[in-house]
């Protein structure tokens, strides 16, 4: 008897979604809404508009589930990636829409300031930094993407990796070390 793995469960089910199969995407969205919906909040700090966000995320998911490739990223990376382009798209339309408001320069500094909220050159910057990031994951050779992205989008310690994956704790170790020391370079090439 082979047992799938949690990778397999959602590549299939996104498999399913391509051919249009509604009762996948529900099990989906069950399997995998809560994590997205944290992410989705993370990002544009609010419970309504995360909401906005997973549900137009899923529409997404729904249109796109037959361009996701597995040899790219694992399958929660993918649309996590989705999630946090539509948090931003939704959040750089946000502004937009305030912008209409016409407030004096001169008047600015009596708006109340977030400090904890980004300017649009920090969201640019971030944007700019995770589409390095993606182009720098993917030069990494698979086995050590998915170690990383399981580490990172799964909170997942070393021991639990090398238990996931069924490898000895000190490739996972290595693997982990390898792959940090080329992204880090990779990412100072970009910056």
């Amino acid at each position: 008897m082979n047992a799938t793995t949690p990778d397999q469960q959602l590549m299939e089910l996104l498999d399913r979604i391509a051919a249009r199969d509604e009762a996948a995407l529900k099990q989906l969205y069950d399997q995998t809404a809560s994590r997205l919906y944290g992410l989705a909040l993370r990002i544009v700090g609010k419970k309504e508009w995360a909401e906005d966000v997973l549900q137009d995320s899923f529409l997404g998911i729904w249109r796109n589930a037959g361009t996701y490739r597995d040899s790219l990223s694992p399958p929660l990376a993918w649309m996590g990636m989705l999630v946090r382009s539509r948090a931003l798209d939704f959040l750089r339309r946000r502004r937009a829409e305030r912008l209409h408001l016409n407030v004096p320069i001169e008047d600015m500094e009596e708006l109340p300031q977030d400090p904890q909220a980004q300017g649009p050159m920090q969201l640019v910057e971030a944007s700019e930094q995770a589409a390095v990031l993606h182009q720098c994951m993917q030069r990494l050779e698979d086995a050590q993407r998915q170690v990383v992205s399981l580490a990172y989008l799964k909170d997942l310690s070393h021991s639990e990796l090398a238990s996931y994956l069924k490898l000895p704790l000190g490739t996972v170790k290595t693997w982990m070390r390898r792959s940090l020391e080329q992204l880090r370079k990779c990412m100072a090439r970009h910056v």
